[in-house]
């Protein structure tokens, strides 16, 4: 039994599978882990977390199942910024994708490269997922940390190399990041505008690409074997759409998670600068994608505010509730795509003395689908249509956020059972790294298909309408939230 280790860095917990691939998924662990904020807008991690996570979850594992593992590969949050030591030691906390701590480096890099086409170089614009501004608010205001950076890598990428690969990063942090170009060879003229002295970047590095084997102290701490294969990963998203089966032409997920994530599979270069643009781990594959800054985070802070009342009583009211009783903005955390305006805000509007918790729950789900439907909106414009799409993470367990969904975006959605998300797809990497699985449509065979749910074709006009004015009720209170942002803490 060739069994395939698969790790996930994410924002609340490392999680683990291993994988037998004649039999699936054998055995699952998972390690809680602390996000820190240190001022308003920062968003950071411990590496030394990480790698303890990592360590107990392989420990887990190897105690359900005691067989040999033959390979691992690493998954995580894009674009970490690990500033490093000489030795591949983390300087400081990570600083995480979300973190908004380098507005102003963002504006000034923005003026300094006005020139230049971002999107038709990297597939992104410059925003506060870029590394440049990062760096420079590094070099800025930890001067001492920045002089003794010799490498930054991203989450993933450390992990491995902390297990014995070879210095590198993977292709889509090296896209993501805005220091090369989508050919990923380095973007010097970015590297040159912020006027600091930077470390040499590492070389890049594809999903799949065996980059080492796990060294001796690292399996001593890990519980992995020594001479264990390291097969490089990818970014946490990209390969939870892989591990959900994306992989033809307009195969499309939505993530209902804390952020509110939609990915759809294009054969074609795809470049708009309303969204992000990650490379498919499939070569010649694109994964244009967006990333709305709040989605699951929403309903929680909703929770919070009436009382912890639990998601199922919400849902059962709001499924009382009349579609588009009220009428929503998401943008409790600013929005990231496709606006990529951290200043927004959150309305609701319509509201009255008759409203009741269900209405304005029901009007919370209703405006995240709204979002997704505009970038739905976006794929269709530029001439990618999608077909079948699939739903995972939390929220797709509210079978009335589904039946929205469904219906605001006018498509079937397709559930997957017990989805394990990117820790799965990166298992799979690691089978294709080694040849003990030959094929990526292996990730087809292994998923549990879940409940269809068709649009409701009584429901479809209504949300036409709704989506119209969502979009109208956006345009109208911009100015207003910009307002209220800058002058309020």
């Amino acid at each position: 039994m060739a069994l395939l280790c698969g790790l996930d860095l994410g924002s609340s917990g490392v999680k683990a599978v291993l994988v037998d691939p004649d039999c699936g998924i054998v055995a699952t662990a998972q390690y809680g882990l602390d996000l820190y904020s240190d001022a308003p807008g920062w968003a950071e991690a411990d590496p030394g977390q990480w790698w303890a996570g990592v360590c107990a979850v392989v420990q887990e594992l190897r105690a359900i199942v005691p067989g040999p593992i033959a390979a691992v590969a690493v998954s995580g949050m894009v674009p970490a910024v690990v500033p490093c030591d000489g030795q591949g030691r983390p300087l400081r906390r990570a600083i995480l994708q979300n973190d908004a701590r380098a507005t102003n480096e963002i504006k000034e890099l923005r003026r300094t490269l006005a020139d230049l086409d971002l999107v038709a170089l990297t597939g992104s614009v410059l925003s506060q997922q870029s590394v440049a501004p990062t760096a420079l608010w590094l070099a800025r205001h930890e001067p001492d940390v920045w002089a003794a950076t010799v490498s930054l890598q991203g989450s993933y990428d450390w992990v491995a190399r902390r297990l014995g690969a070879e210095g590198h990063v993977e292709q889509n942090w090296a896209i993501e990041s805005g220091l090369y170009r989508l050919d990923l060879s380095p973007l010097e003229r970015v590297v040159a505008a912020t006027d600091i002295v930077w470390p040499t970047l590492l070389p890049v590095r594809h999903p799949g690409d065996v980059v080492g084997a796990v060294t001796a102290e690292a399996a001593r701490a890990t519980g992995f074997d020594e001479g264990t294969v390291i097969v490089v990963g990818g970014a946490d998203h990209v390969l939870s759409a892989f591990g959900a089966g994306l992989l033809s032409n307009g195969d499309t997920l939505v993530k209902l998670g804390g952020a509110g994530d939609i990915l759809a599979v294009s054969d074609e270069l795809f470049l708009d600068d309303r969204l992000y643009l990650d490379a498919h781990p499939l070569a010649g594959k694109w994964l244009p994608n967006g990333c709305m800054a709040t989605s699951g985070s929403l309903l929680r802070w909703e929770q919070h505010l009436l009382g912890d009342v639990d998601l199922a009583t919400l849902d059962a009211e709001a499924t009382a509730s009349s579609p588009g009783a009220l009428l929503a903005l998401p943008y409790f955390l600013g929005e990231k795509t496709p606006l990529h305006d951290p200043d927004v805000r959150g309305v609701v509007a319509g509201l009255h003395l008759g409203t009741t918790r269900g209405d304005l729950h029901r009007a919370f789900l209703e405006a995240i689908a709204y979002g997704f439907r505009s970038h739905a909106e976006i794929f269709a414009q530029g001439g990618l249509t999608l077909g079948t799409v699939r739903v995972t993470n939390g929220g797709s367990k509210s079978r009335l956020w589904r039946e929205i969904l469904a219906s605001v975006l006018q498509r079937d959605l397709h559930s997957i059972i017990n989805h394990p998300g990117a820790s799965f797809g990166a298992a799979t990497l690691a089978g294709l790294g080694v040849g003990v699985i030959t094929d990526a449509t292996y990730v087809l065979d292994a998923l549990e298909p879940g409940e269809v749910i068709a649009p409701d074709s009584r429901q479809i006009d209504r949300y036409d309408e709704r989506y119209q004015q969502f979009l109208a009720l956006a345009e109208a209170t911009t100015e207003i939230s910009h307002l209220l942002a800058r002058s309020t803490p």
